[in-house]
């Protein structure tokens, strides 16, 4: 196993500045890359949402092309082009703190994914938060009983998230959004307004346990990838070949945006 790289602040971690996000209790957030070639997909949407999340966590702002600069400098003094990277942003609230971490890359299994369903949904949703407990055991009980990861759900069935993905659905003529509150993932935001030049009409509405019938197909993303749903609970899905290809021609091709090496 390959110990990850971390930089606190700009600086290597060490057993001082290791105190910052130790003594946090678990409150800041995080957003996740894929860095291929020193590359990545939506990178303007990654520094938006670390610098929106800690505008309203702790205050003040979190300049992007200062987080932009220390994640190339990570990169770099890590050896690594391809990777993930995870950067989090912990307090105190007048000088919020952030921490880059670089591991080896990863992709989602292109296989199909299987979801159990659970009367769970993240508090709030709009945040890449810290202190995913709940979530947690929940894809640790989903994988117990055979299931690639857990489908959230709030009262009545109604459809929300993935545990660490979101979830699209096909009803023959459009793409489906479950409306529920919801992160939105980078990889969902580079995606759905590339959909329809691509010939593939988007919506967002209610999505519930009981009506998944009216579904043929359904797939999940997130910052690894995109991968086809063949079962939620014991509702099987077909995987549709031509929509998985369209939906993956629509994201690979997409734009990468250089990382500067800091």
């Amino acid at each position: 196993m390959t110990l990850p790289y971390v930089e606190i602040d700009g600086r290597p971690a060490d057993a001082e500045n290791l105190l910052i996000p130790a003594l946090t209790g678990g409150y800041g957030h995080f957003t996740a890359l894929q860095v291929r070639d020193g590359r990545v997909r939506g990178l303007a949407h990654h520094l938006t949402r670390l610098d929106r999340a800690t505008r309203e966590l702790f205050g003040p702002g979190l300049d992007g092309e200062r987080i932009r600069s220390l994640i190339g400098q990570a990169l770099g003094t890590s050896g690594r082009s391809d990777a993930t990277v995870r950067v989090y942003v912990y307090g105190p609230a007048d000088a919020p703190t952030p921490m880059v971490v670089v591991n080896e890359p990863t992709d989602i299994p292109s296989t199909a994914q299987s979801l159990l369903s659970v009367p769970y949904e993240r508090p709030v949703a709009h945040l890449k938060h810290l202190g995913h407990f709940a979530q947690g055991y929940y894809v640790r009980l989903a994988e117990r009983q055979g299931f690639t990861e857990a489908l959230l759900t709030g009262p009545g069935g109604v459809v929300a998230e993935g545990a660490i993905t979101n979830i699209a659905f096909w009803d023959g003529s459009s793409v489906v959004w479950p409306n529920r509150p919801a992160l939105i993932g980078i990889t969902m935001a580079v995606l759905e307004p590339r959909l329809a030049a691509y010939g593939l009409k988007s919506v967002h509405r209610e999505v519930t346990l009981g009506g998944l019938d009216a579904y043929s197909a359904a797939f999940v993303m997130n910052s690894r990838g995109i991968a086809p749903v063949g079962r939620i609970d014991e509702r099987e899905f077909a995987v549709d070949a031509e929509l998985m290809k369209v939906v993956w021609r629509a994201y690979e091709e997409a734009p990468w945006d250089v990382i500067a090496p800091g």
